[in-house]
């Protein structure tokens, strides 16, 4: 990578000296309060177990479950492929999702596609009203999420992340 593709920010700002406690020794690592990868991670895994649950519990939905409804909500016709790579988790754990929704009645699966392995997947009417349903929940849950928040502090927190997510798309490129 070139300079001018990284951070101007110095690798002293995500770091934090800490003391072995055996041996007294000093040493830096990741600073658990001003590292955004590191807050980041922690924040999604725990929002996403607990969206988990909640919605295991309320509806019966696992966490790409509900996921699935948000997205065919937005994007009707969506593949398993192209769901997988949206949410960033593997083929096998989306398709078991398309299986259960289906099975349940929640999403009905469209003509093959051209390639011939891919359908377009749907919202029945019982998975939009389960949608509408998720929504009222969601939303509850999304305004005790952002208490002390203002409207300006979460559009820069939305476009932050859009940025974070768009740096993340380029680096991935990177590594295959």
């Amino acid at each position: 990578m070139k300079n001018a593709e990284l951070s101007l920010l110095p690798d002293d700002f995500f770091l934090v000296d800490v003391e072995d406690g055996d041996t007294k020794e000093t040493y830096k690592t990741l600073s658990p309060t001003h590292t955004p990868v590191m807050l980041l991670s922690f924040a999604a895994s725990k929002f996403t177990e607990d969206a988990s649950n909640y919605f295991k519990q309320l509806f019966g939905l696992g966490g790409v479950d509900w996921r699935m409804l948000f997205l065919l909500s937005l994007q009707p016709n969506t593949t398993a492929a192209e769901a997988s790579k949206t949410f960033g988790v593997d083929k096998g754990t989306v398709s078991r999702s398309v299986s259960r929704l289906t099975n349940s009645g929640l999403i009905l699966s469209g003509e093959l596609h051209a390639n011939g392995r891919s359908r377009g997947l749907s919202l029945s009417p019982s998975g939009r009203e389960m949608h509408d349903q998720l929504l009222a929940a969601t939303l509850n849950r999304h305004h005790f999420l952002m208490k002390g928040f203002d409207e300006a502090e979460v559009k820069m927190f939305c476009n932050l992340l859009l940025r974070f997510t768009a740096n993340l798309e380029d680096l991935s490129k990177l590594n295959t």
